[in-house]
């Protein structure tokens, strides 16, 4: 997921087509996932599913709770990550050390990566024995069986990473603007991100995952402020500089000669 109004430098259509790749095969993989859910309910794929579960112990109720809770917590750590990676490269924080063209290119990787883990977040809920979710549940806000309004908050906050990371390709497209305006969704999204996972997450009143939580909330508010802070400075006319008025020629003073 990704910084407000950050521009793209030049860089290899290489590059752009790899990224596309993979963010084409994570929807796919999302897409394999749920259908391989949809197929699950079938006799056939309840025989599969029950071999599965006896060769590598799946049926444990607390092995998919930590594959969900793992996948979820880095999926957050990345979506923190490229919005703070995002803020400072806008605000050319990092110009002194790195290029911005490397600097780009990794805040796309990120986002793609906390995609990934999403995608992963997602489809262990499906297979999750203790409390197994369907799909609609999944994709639509607010109808999740457990705490619908917080994992709500989590669903929209995942189209609108979807959405900032797919505008990624369609630059050229959509033109600057409408880019950058979209791009400003990532800070929504981070922080729909923040809300689901502290209030979602069943590991919240730990006192790790609160300082977790907080550090990372308070490194995006003081990024944001430089952020802000930066833009208003460079949208700031310079003041006019006063004309300096030519000196006046003194007049030349004529001496009448007397004529001797």
């Amino acid at each position: 997921m990704s910084g407000p109004n950050l521009s793209h430098p030049s860089k290899g259509s290489n590059s752009g087509t790899k990224i596309f790749f993979w963010l084409c095969m994570t929807f796919l993989a999302l897409a394999l996932g749920m259908f391989a859910a949809a197929i699950s309910d079938t006799p056939a794929g309840q025989a599969v599913v029950n071999y599965i579960n006896g060769l590598f112990a799946l049926s444990s109720t607390q092995t998919m709770w930590y594959i969900t809770r793992a996948s979820g917590l880095v999926a957050y750590m990345l979506l923190w990550f490229s919005t703070a990676w995002g803020l400072a490269v806008d605000s050319k924080i990092l110009d002194f050390a790195l290029h911005r063209t490397f600097t780009y290119d990794f805040h796309q990787y990120i986002s793609l990566f906390s995609l990934g883990f999403l995608a992963l977040h997602m489809l262990v809920l499906l297979f999750d024995g203790f409390m197994p979710y369907s799909i609609p549940q999944i994709l639509l806000p607010f109808i999740s069986p457990y705490r619908p309004f917080w994992v709500g908050i989590g669903v929209i906050g995942m189209y609108l990473m979807v959405l900032v990371t797919v505008t990624f390709y369609l630059k050229n497209q959509i033109g600057v603007k409408a880019f950058r305006t979209i791009h400003l969704l990532s800070l929504l999204g981070y922080l729909a991100g923040l809300v689901h996972s502290f209030f979602s997450g069943t590991d919240s009143s730990l006192p790790a995952a609160q300082i977790l939580y907080a550090g990372t909330f308070l490194v995006v508010v003081f990024l944001f402020v430089h952020w802000l802070v930066m833009r208003m400075t460079n949208r700031r006319p310079l003041p006019a500089k006063k004309a300096i008025p030519a000196p006046a020629h003194a007049p030349v003073k004529t001496i009448n000669r007397r004529s001797y």
